[in-house]
């Protein structure tokens, strides 16, 4: 099993809260994993070829002006698929932590792909688009959806886990709540490790320090779309104790940060 780290999609540029890193451009930090018997499968899509090309119309002007996306084709997931050597099609799988218009923009570039998610998103973006955080062009076309009710249990580090159907042990859904009404983690098996995709369960690397703070500007994003604020701290409360406590077997990072992401090119 091969892993591709991609950016589908950079935003506003920002800078780090000390001494160090440049400046650089928020990402949206997806995964493409080339599986011996599934195909590809892509966790998360960030912005697809319709943004890039209506913007206001697909995205909304408020949510442009407020994320400064750069727009580029060349960044969308499709474009860096096709870069590799794979269709679209060769795409049979999408893991999505949420339906915000930055995670599941690039749904449309690929309608045969089985779409996963857990049902309370589904059902929050279904009752509250068009809105700056759900569009439902973004699902206009009809996504093969497979929707998943977590039942709790503590079997994945400390966190309950769900398996993904059609695909092996080495992926799993990790509920974490806090963001939208059914936000997840998803965690991808590598060697003798884990990857954990956060999504939007933080922002920003620091958060998750012992010395813990969020990043001025990323946190007012988080925080003015959050949709319960004890919940979503709790989730980082538990993330924290998770990079403690299991940091030699789970490397976990958030969709947005690019610091994050740079490890990882």
């Amino acid at each position: 099993m091969t892993i591709h780290h991609l950016n589908c999609g950079s935003v506003r540029q920002i800078e780090a809260t000390y001494s160090g890193p440049a400046p650089a451009h928020a990402v949206n930090h997806c995964l493409l994993v080339e599986t011996d018997s599934a195909g590809l499968v892509l966790v998360e899509t960030g912005l697809g070829l319709d943004d890039v090309r209506d913007p206001e119309g697909t995205l909304g002007a408020e949510w442009v002006a407020m994320a400064e996306p750069v727009l580029a084709e060349a960044e969308t997931a499709i474009r860096q698929i096709e870069r590799l050597g794979y269709a679209p099609e060769d795409v049979r799988h999408i893991l999505l932590t949420h339906l915000d218009v930055d995670h599941c923009g690039g749904l449309p570039d690929f309608p045969q792909a089985e779409v996963h998610l857990l049902a309370a998103e589904l059902t929050a973006a279904r009752a509250e688009a068009p809105s700056r955080r759900y569009r439902d062009a973004h699902w206009a076309h009809g996504p093969r959806w497979v929707t998943y009710t977590p039942d709790g249990g503590d079997d994945w580090f400390g966190f309950a886990s769900t398996p993904v159907q059609g695909l092996s042990d080495d992926f799993r859904l990790i509920p974490l709540g806090g963001h939208t009404a059914g936000h997840t983690g998803v965690a991808v098996r590598e060697g003798d490790r884990w990857l954990l995709h956060c999504g939007d369960a933080y922002y920003y690397h620091r958060e998750l320090a012992t010395d813990h703070h969020p990043h001025p500007i990323l946190d007012m994003v988080q925080t003015s779309s959050e949709v319960h604020h004890d919940l979503r701290i709790g989730t980082q409360a538990r993330l924290r104790e998770l990079v403690r406590s299991h940091a030699d077997e789970v490397s976990v990072f958030s969709a947005h940060d690019p610091w994050e992401f740079s490890h990882y090119n």
